[in-house]
């Protein structure tokens, strides 16, 4: 696997991938973007022991602060994961930083995170996928307000307007991190993708056609042998064993 401006490590059944440029503060030049694409076809298509996925920045200054290169969508790559992923948010996540952690499922904050869409000062506006994800989040009025505006917030707003789900001291965040991916990876592996994916498609579908998807899915899980080995552990009284099949 690449191990120069992306790490990628696994413990368990949770992967573990950090942005490694810290000197610039992991700015997402074109060999970043091509190792994160290579990492996130590793863990759909490789890797069936993956079932959640930490995203996070070298350093203590930053998520991601941005791109160096006007070709990469780093968002997009990560946003196809098809398991839950977590962006451990270390610090700055601005421009195409934070379009990728909104990429993400889940987003846990450190108390000296920032985040920002700041674009428009450059006479750019944002191209992967900030004003199409950041609305779904915090609503159309505040995510046109902080769009159009290029303002960068703190993690206590962040958390105030919905955009992450936790703020934690920042010598916490790994640590809690940690603890949230092995809580969802204890799960079974096929609910948790099926779930990821009625919750997304769902959200661009009527509300007949997302309970019709979750039905589908539910149904589908009863061909499984992980529903088979969650209903003996049910009546054996013990903790279930599922492998992903």
């Amino acid at each position: 696997m690449p191990a120069n401006s992306v790490l990628y490590a696994k413990k368990g059944h949770v992967a573990y991938v950090t942005l490694n440029r810290p000197r610039v503060k992991n700015s997402i030049d074109q060999q970043l973007a091509q190792e994160m694409e290579e990492v996130c076809a590793h863990i759909n298509h490789q890797d069936d022991d993956v079932y959640v996925v930490v995203i996070t920045g070298a350093g203590d200054k930053a998520f991601c602060a941005g791109s160096d290169t006007p070709k990469s969508n780093v968002a997009a790559a990560v946003a196809g994961i098809d398991k839950p992923v977590i962006a451990a948010i270390n610090g700055e996540a601005l421009g195409e930083g934070l379009e990728l952690a909104l990429a993400c499922d889940i987003r846990l904050a450190s108390d000296r995170a920032r985040f920002g869409l700041p674009q428009l000062t450059s006479g750019l506006i944002p191209v992967n996928g900030g004003t199409q994800w950041l609305p779904r989040l915090v609503g159309k009025g505040k995510a046109l307000e902080l769009i159009l505006t290029g303002e960068i917030i703190d993690a206590e707003e962040a958390f105030k307007i919905g955009l992450v789900s936790k703020v934690v001291p920042h010598e916490k965040l790994a640590a809690e991190a940690n603890a949230l991916a092995e809580k969802m990876a204890a799960q079974a592996p096929i609910s948790l993708r099926f779930v990821k994916e009625a919750v997304n498609k769902g959200l661009d579908m009527t509300l007949e056609q997302g309970l019709r998807l979750e039905g589908d899915l539910y149904f589908l899980l009863h061909t499984t042998a992980d529903r088979t080995e969650g209903i003996k552990a049910f009546l054996g009284k013990r903790k279930p064993e599922f492998k992903g099949k």
